[in-house]
């Protein structure tokens, strides 16, 4: 999966939305548990499989 699929994923089945830019990533939080997590800007990247299932479980998405 890439970023960008990962982003719309997270947009279209979460309460989780862009919080703010970091210094090297742009911070999202899940406005339902208050967790927050880095996604990268590399949007044609493929996401490695264990940073997806980190950031598929703070933001609440199912795969």
């Amino acid at each position: 999966m890439k970023y960008s699929e990962l982003e719309k994923l997270i947009m279209k089945t979460t309460n989780s939305r862009f919080h703010r830019q970091g210094r090297r990533h742009p911070i999202w939080k899940n406005h339902d548990t208050g967790e927050f997590f880095e996604m990268s800007r590399h949007k044609s990247e493929e996401v490695a499989k264990g940073t997806l299932n980190d950031i598929l479980e703070k933001s609440g998405a199912k795969k």
